[in-house]
């Protein structure tokens, strides 16, 4: 990026040039050229500082808000995963969406949508009113994150894309930074109805950001919308999440697995459809993308760790070892503070290692670095805690943003929607699976030790249980050719033979 936007234009099925000094006179000026890829860039990544800050925020927010609310903590995770359930739902039709109306159009609309839900979720009473709001904040964040990630996909070349993940994923990663310490802050000192309030300022701005700087862009003949797949493959989303988020809890085990039953019949009922249709809203053949494949798989099993640390961690820190909301945030910050450092290193490290090396090899150390938080006790050094999971935050950072980038190293352009929505759906229902089957090894655990309160070494198993499944992704990752994203990384350009590795 140095300083200077892209010199070329991919192919691409949109409509108008995206040059400034090319456009008519019909259309309202849009950004100038030598910041354009940086500024869509930051744009889309204040959207996700948004999203990270409330999610993390939330976390360190939940023992105090089942007291307000007279709930069971270990039941608060339903406030989470009723949120990544909304985006495993609609997060499908985000490209069909953007395709058709316009990608400004419905970034805009969602960055709205999410604000309102969050004025929606301070407002709650009740557990359940809070689960209505965060299902309306997930729809707008279905949206936001998707189109806004496909609206940087389609203004960079495949040789900037690391570096534009970089800058995307910066100002995201400031979320998870501050959402633990300004969570413990405002629910030890303020009320816990502020942490939905601080996303109000950041949405207007965002609004403004958007309406100013990105330009419209959409597909010229957009594909008829597959209302019927969105149905059935909702339904199936839904019913398999919130029946295993019941079984987690303990509670209507009958109707857990009549939910189960049901979401696999609708999966089922789903995939005969996509066979059948021309455009499905989930459309399986994108996944005969030998790298968009692995991606899918083992960053699904990897994400499975990734979701439950925020809802185990400071649950651990509050109800194990005895600390205050706010003592907890000061600790659990500090994985974002590691993820942090990896990205203004992510570029010159895959350059170096090749995406083959990082998804075995770091993976790896990623898995046994969650086993180690598992072992974590009241009786260690702060420092040892801080860089623990520092070293953690860099560690599974790095993993993911190669993930996140090799899934569309052999994508077309013309099917950059269409693998976008896929890839984010299945993101989120493993972030969401996550959580539940922490959960779920918790009440595990408290039903066979006979208690009704966790303990530290319940905490322990959950965290080496999620390890446990997120350490089948390396072992997949052998399959890796091992030239694998080269243009991405930049060692084709460094080292043309680097296919004698």
């Amino acid at each position: 990026m140095g300083g200077h936007a892209p010199n070329h234009l991919p192919p691409t099925p949109i409509t108008g040039d995206v040059r400034p000094m090319l456009e008519s006179t019909e259309r309202p000026p849009i950004a100038p050229p030598r910041a354009s890829t940086r500024v869509v860039s930051l744009i889309v990544a204040s959207a996700m500082f948004m999203e990270q800050l409330d999610g993390t925020v939330l976390a360190t927010a939940l023992p105090t808000m089942a007291r307000s609310f007279n709930a069971d903590p270990l039941h608060m995770n339903i406030a989470l995963t009723s949120y990544l359930l909304t985006l495993a739902m609609f997060i499908p039709a985000s490209g069909r969406l953007a395709d058709r109306f316009g990608s400004r159009t419905v970034f805009r609309g969602a960055i709205a949508l999410f604000t309102v839900g969050s004025i929606a979720c301070a407002q709650a009473q009740s557990l359940g009113f809070l689960v209505v709001a965060r299902m309306l904040q997930g729809t707008g964040g279905a949206l936001m994150s998707p189109v806004g990630r496909l609206v940087l996909l389609r203004a960079v070349s495949k040789a900037e894309l690391v570096r534009a993940m970089a800058w995307l994923m910066i100002p995201a990663t400031i979320g998870p930074i501050l959402g633990p310490p300004v969570g413990g802050f405002i629910v030890t000192y303020l009320s816990w109805h502020w942490i939905f309030y601080i996303n109000v300022p950041i949405g207007v701005l965002g609004i403004v950001l958007c309406s100013l700087f990105i330009e419209e862009m959409r597909d010229p003949s957009p594909a008829r919308f597959d209302v019927r797949g969105l149905v059935l493959s909702g339904t199936a989303l839904a019913c398999l999440l919130f029946g295993i988020e019941m079984l987690s809890r303990g509670v209507g085990v009958w109707i857990g697995l009549g939910l189960i039953a049901a979401g696999v019949a609708s999966g089922g009922l789903y995939a005969w459809h996509a066979r059948h249709c021309a455009q499905p809203v989930l459309d399986f053949r994108i996944m005969r993308i030998a790298t968009f494949r692995l991606s899918v798989v083992c960053g699904s099993l990897s994400r499975i760790s990734a979701g439950a640390q925020p809802f185990l961690l400071p649950m651990m820190l509050q109800l194990g070892f005895g600390m205050s909301a706010a003592q907890s945030g000061l600790i659990t910050f500090a994985s974002s503070i590691g993820s942090l450092m990896m990205r203004v290193t992510a570029p010159a490290l895959l350059r170096r290692l090749g995406f083959r090396t990082v998804l075995i090899w770091v993976g790896t150390v990623a898995v046994a670095l969650v086993a180690m938080i598992a072992m974590i006790r009241p009786s260690w050094p702060q420092p040892l805690i801080y860089t623990l999971l520092v070293t953690s935050g860099f560690f599974q950072s790095l993993q993911f943003m190669a993930y996140n980038t090799i899934a569309y190293a052999d994508v077309p352009r013309a099917r950059m929607s269409v693998a976008t929505s896929f890839y984010t759906t299945f993101q989120q229902m493993s972030l969401t699976l996550g959580i539940a089957v922490s959960a779920s090894a918790l009440a595990a655990s408290l039903a066979i030790h006979g208690r009704t309160e966790p303990l530290l070494g319940d905490f322990t198993l959950a965290f080496l249980v999620v390890a446990a499944i997120s350490g089948l992704a390396p072992l997949i990752s052998l399959q890796l050719d091992r030239a694998a994203g080269a243009e991405l990384s930049g060692q084709a350009a460094a080292a043309p033979g680097s296919r004698r590795r």
